[in-house]
């Protein structure tokens, strides 16, 4: 048997550029996260009986040293690391713990503490654990001197321009969109607009990618409590409920390694793990309003529209041409401004996408409230891999 779910109380810090609040360490940001979190719950860090901690830059047990400034009430706690999908993973955890009757009231914190500059592998004396990932990557297209995550996701985006014929200017428009809503987000690392040419003329990184199509590491926390529903209803929680309708978190397959840099930087892990959360919930991309994407790279949203769903087979340049995904049009795909503003530190961005729709349906999202949003998707995905979709609405009592 299972139960129903909600997320009952969100939380996040600022995300900054890394090192630019000296002394801000992580039991600090892990600590302000999960705070604001309760907070927004309502309820006392006493009533939560099980903790998910969320991180990929720190030692281990990094997770209790942060929440034990929060109290030491001796609950289970387990650390999370699932490389970028690493917050949605601790919120999936929490989630299957509430919904299989296992606790009434959990808490998925994530929080990360980075270098500047682009991501870089940290040991050189084993196997890298996406080197199966960069080989198939080599054979396909090489290999040249720009980070690679950068390569993976920008070969993504040109073999979509390949086959589509869509326009490296089609591109840059998603992250033209994001930049411009980020200037309502107080929470992202950059809130500055942009203009289409600024976006082309910045800095190039990886065919078709320029620096400002690409996320930024980040410092910086959120935190997500979710409850079983005798304890929302116990505690008198339904004006704040929102309710988790379908999750899944997928892995990879054979299918990664087809012999197409979409498969390698997880579409197919998208697709199915869409496909398995809009079975859970009954519900489609047409029943949603709000959208919050893994738009780590522009040409990542772009393959992620159709892994998701939202349009035909190689129809994912007349989503953003016909402003089908920004205010106005059929869905609004990162209000917050996505990774590629709000930042991207890794443990915390899940929670984050988690925090912003939990917003947007509580219709608490100031200047950025999509309006009328009654049900929201949510897609995060870390490479080598995991990817983790999830269905919210605002609950049906």
């Amino acid at each position: 048997m299972t139960y129903r779910s909600f997320v009952v109380g969100v939380g996040m810090t600022k995300f900054e550029k890394p090192g630019s609040r000296p002394g801000w360490d992580y039991p600090d940001i892990g600590r302000e996260a999960a705070v604001n979190a309760l907070a927004d719950s309502g309820i006392p860090y006493q009533d939560v009986d099980h903790a998910f901690l969320a991180y990929c830059y720190g030692d281990s047990t990094s997770g209790q040293r942060a929440l034990y400034e929060v109290g030491l009430t001796g609950i289970p706690m387990v650390n999370v690391n699932n490389n970028c999908s690493t917050g949605s993973s601790a919120l999936y955890l929490a989630n299957q713990y509430v919904r299989a009757g296992l606790a009434e009231c959990v808490l998925a914190l994530g929080f990360e503490k980075m270098e500047r500059g682009s991501l870089r592998e940290y040991w050189s004396d084993r196997a890298a654990p996406t080197g199966r990932h960069i080989e198939a990557m080599a054979e396909l297209r090489g290999r040249s001197e720009a980070p690679l995550a950068a390569q993976l996701f920008g070969n993504a985006g040109r073999e979509y321009m390949e086959r589509y014929g869509v326009s490296r200017e089609t591109i840059a428009k998603i992250a033209e969109k994001n930049h411009r809503h980020s200037v309502n987000n107080p929470y992202a690392q950059f809130q500055k607009e942009f203009s289409l040419s600024e976006i082309l003329d910045s800095p190039a990184v990886h065919d078709p990618l320029t620096k400002l199509q690409c996320c930024p590491t980040s410092d910086g926390g959120a935190a997500a409590v979710v409850a079983s529903e005798s304890f929302v209803e116990r505690h008198g929680l339904w004006g704040q409920a929102v309710e988790i309708v379908g999750q899944a978190l997928t892995t990879d397959t054979e299918s990664t390694f087809d012999g197409t840099d979409a498969g390698l930087v997880g579409y197919h892990m998208s697709r199915s793990a869409a496909q398995a959360v809009y079975e859970q919930s009954g519900l489609g991309p047409e029943d949603v309003q709000v959208i919050e994407l893994h738009d780590c790279f522009s040409t990542n949203e772009l393959i992620t529209y159709e892994a998701l769903g939202l349009c035909r087979v190689g129809g994912a340049g007349d989503l953003i041409n016909e402003g089908a995904v920004d205010y106005g049009g059929t869905w609004v795909v990162n209000p917050s401004g996505g990774l590629i503003s709000k930042g991207h530190p890794l443990g915390a961005t899940g929670l984050a996408q988690c925090a912003e729709l939990n917003w947007q349906l509580r219709g608490e999202a100031g200047a950025r409230q999509v309006d009328g949003a009654s049900a929201a998707l949510q897609h995060n995905i870390g490479i080598g891999g995991a990817a983790v979709v999830t269905m919210y609405r605002t609950p049906a009592r």
